[in-house]
């Protein structure tokens, strides 16, 4: 009997981890964006699911050059001159194998917007993001750090 219940116990165990480790390599979650030159952290972005598609937002300003409250006055249309904190940066990213991809980020210092491509990587701790015009060889990649 005993041995039957440590097999039980055990099996709880392994399927547990098991599906904590699953909702790890999902891009889903908070994260902390990294600036390419500094190295220092620039704001916190949320990345959410709504259909199977993700998005995201930032949530939080940590550091800019333009103030505590920077604006998108290089983007078009109706980001123009809207604050940053608070702004929708990803939209129409799916999953496609290991990748999610398929949809558009915007930088907001540039007022640019790219194709992306996320990749989770380090247990999920880190997030690739990739940003390109065209094809994915060519384009730049941060890498975030999950906060959640």
């Amino acid at each position: 009997m005993k041995h039957a219940f440590r097999l039980t116990l055990a099996t709880g165990l392994l399927l547990a981890a098991g599906s904590v480790f699953a909702a790890n390599t999902s891009p889903v979650g908070t994260w902390k964006t990294i600036d390419d030159n500094t190295q220092k952290p620039k704001s916190l972005v949320q990345i959410t699911e709504t259909n199977g598609e993700l998005q995201a937002k930032v949530i939080k300003i940590l550091q800019s050059d333009d103030g505590p409250n920077p604006v998108c006055d290089k983007c078009s249309g109706e980001r123009k001159n809207q604050p940053i904190e608070g702004m929708n940066i990803m939209w129409g990213v799916s999953k496609d194998g290991d990748v999610w991809d398929g949809g558009k980020i915007l930088d907001p210092k540039n007022g640019k917007t790219y194709k992306v491509k996320l990749t989770v990587s380090d247990d999920g701790q880190k997030l690739d993001v990739h940003g390109y015009i065209g094809f994915s060889l060519l384009g730049r990649t941060q890498t975030w750090e999950r906060q959640d």
